[in-house]
């Protein structure tokens, strides 16, 4: 077997699957969105945050580039509300299902990294409660402590964020420990997908990202973050829905000015698009082979070409 059919993201026949991804403000969506009226496929969304409902603007749903393309795991979540990876896997699962099951195409979308990566590696999580036993043992563990566990429970650990933060750290050891005494993870269709990335020179992305956040915040994307806390959102647990809503979180109490808001967001959010672009590459060295495309050329053709040259799609 060629190292080009052995790889994550290029199967050796058709696809029951196409992935695009891209960091921040790439065209995910407009790509994902036209490969779907091409191809008859519908959207499964691979962002954490676009889960929660009345979260719109702060999460760049676009819900507009849509039109009468039908997507999934948007607004599936209460604001207020957590949701992880264990949920995606579960509710992707249920929507491949039943798109696949109507004769359509599943076209996974999105930048969330831990999430694409789960699906395209195939690395599904058992349904574990929680331990309590467990719980008491470990807390008076150091972090350090709790890493060398983890590691040596499971080996093979694929999500290496579990490793700076104590709640997913004591969770993944949870998981890791319930696994190994034979909790099993659900039965799983076999993928066969197409990773399509999209891509952009550093500072055209920059550009693209800076526009997108001015258009956002004209759009009401204060109000949208003031309407939720006036609805029960707690300011702090602003700070879990990402980037946007910390930031909009301070302007509401009085720490950052319209401006200030404005530009540290900018700031953080390119951050964010260069720590995006490190976790793909870091999937690719994982096996995941990815086609790059070019954001500012012809994205559909190039991607629909593509298909053509691997005898995926007829011309």
């Amino acid at each position: 077997m060629s190292e080009a059919v052995a790889a994550v993201g290029r199967p050796p026949g058709r696809p029951n699957l196409i992935v695009v991804l891209g960091p921040t403000a790439s065209g995910k969506t407009s790509l994902g969105v036209a490969l779907a009226r091409r191809l008859g496929g519908e959207i499964i969304s691979a962002d954490s945050r676009q889960v929660f409902r009345g979260m719109d603007l702060g999460t760049g749903k676009d819900l507009h580039e849509y039109g009468e393309v039908p997507y999934h795991l948007i607004d599936v979540a209460p604001p207020g509300t957590e949701f992880n990876l264990f949920q995606f896997q579960r509710l992707f699962l249920a929507a491949f299902r039943d798109i696949t099951a109507r004769g359509r195409l599943p076209i996974l979308v999105g930048g969330t990294g831990m999430y694409l990566d789960s699906v395209l590696r195939g690395y599904w999580l058992a349904e574990v409660p929680e331990n309590a036993e467990l719980r008491r043992e470990l807390e008076p563990l150091a972090m350090e402590e709790l890493v060398e566990r983890l590691k040596l429970v499971n080996p093979r650990l694929h999500n290496t964020t579990d490793l700076t933060e104590r709640g997913r750290l004591v969770r993944a050891l949870e998981i890791a420990q319930a696994e190994r005494a034979g909790v099993t993870p659900p039965p799983a269709p076999e993928l066969t997908p197409v990773t399509l990335g999209l891509r952009w020179e550093r500072a055209r992305l920059r550009e693209r990202i800076t526009r997108r956040l001015e258009e956002r915040l004209d759009a009401g994307m204060i109000e949208e973050a003031r309407a939720l806390v006036e609805a029960g959102v707690p300011y702090e647990s602003l700070d879990y829905y990402g980037l946007e809503y910390r930031f909009l979180a301070r302007h509401l109490k009085g720490e950052l000015s319209r401006n200030d808001l404005f530009q540290k967001l900018n700031s953080a959010i390119h951050d964010f698009a260069k720590k995006q672009e490190h976790w793909f590459r870091r999937m690719q060295s994982h096996g995941t082979q990815i086609h790059w495309i070019e954001g500012a050329g012809d994205p559909l053709n190039e991607a629909l070409q593509y298909l053509v040259d691997l005898d995926l799609l007829q011309d």
